[in-house]
């Protein structure tokens, strides 16, 4: 099987009750090349997520502590991580329950290991992770991991909604360029958005806010938009 990206550098946790079903994820995903973390409750995933970037999360469906979807809320307050759901139930709610979370795939059990790997790979390639594609935007002490889609000032993660990550992203991919409000709408929330410029200007000051002194990167160009400065 061809890899789709450096695989000795993506980082995935599985999130399920049972032990067994961990461990066997894990052999056989750290066979592949993947760094794996392990949690057996819907609260320790959440404590590992706020320590770590992941590129993929893999949540049991049954998990004690905390319900999957309410971990899968949780996550989406502040990055867009992929979340896999695996799950002895597959009816068509149940889904439609995870996908309105914020999931990315649903895979039934018992499943294959070979199955589980080959969905992250095809995850990762939607992402378009690749060698020669840098991981991390760093400007002074404030990191952009494009990967996990989160962001950290010296090392310590804060919360962004996924549209003032990808604000921010999208800045962060042109430093130098003046941008006007215009492109942004179209490039950040699409050309089929008909909202105006305040839209922007809305969230250009939440995200200034989200990075405190390190707000200073985004500037304002009078009568034309924003520039990010390197």
């Amino acid at each position: 099987m061809e890899n789709t990206a450096p695989t000795s550098e993506i980082r995935v946790m599985i999130v399920d009750r049972d032990a067994g079903v961990r461990q066997t994820v894990r052999r056989y995903a750290e066979s592949e090349g993947f760094v794996m973390d392990e949690a057996a409750d819907g609260i320790t995933a959440l404590k590992l997520f706020r320590r770590r970037n992941y590129h993929i999360i893999i949540l049991d469906r049954d998990l004690p502590e905390l319900a999957p979807w309410h971990v899968c809320r949780q996550i989406r307050k502040n990055s867009e991580t992929p979340i896999i759901i695996i799950s002895s139930h597959s009816t068509e709610e149940e889904k439609l329950l995870f996908f309105d979370a914020g999931v990315d795939d649903y895979i039934s059990k018992p499943f294959s290991c070979r199955e589980l790997v080959a969905r992250m790979r095809v995850i990762l390639r939607h992402m378009s992770l690749h060698v020669n594609q840098p991981r991390r935007l760093v400007f002074d002490g404030l990191c952009i991991d494009v990967v996990s889609r989160s962001v950290s000032i010296e090392d310590e993660l804060i919360p962004l909604s996924p549209k003032e990550y990808r604000l921010l992203e999208f800045f962060a991919q042109n430093p130098g360029h003046a941008l006007t409000r215009e492109i942004i709408l179209s490039q950040v929330w699409g050309e089929d958005f008909y909202g105006t410029d305040r839209t922007v200007d809305s969230h250009v000051k939440s995200l200034r806010a989200a990075l405190g002194p390190y707000q200073s990167h985004i500037a304002t160009v009078w009568g034309y938009g924003y520039i990010f400065n390197s």
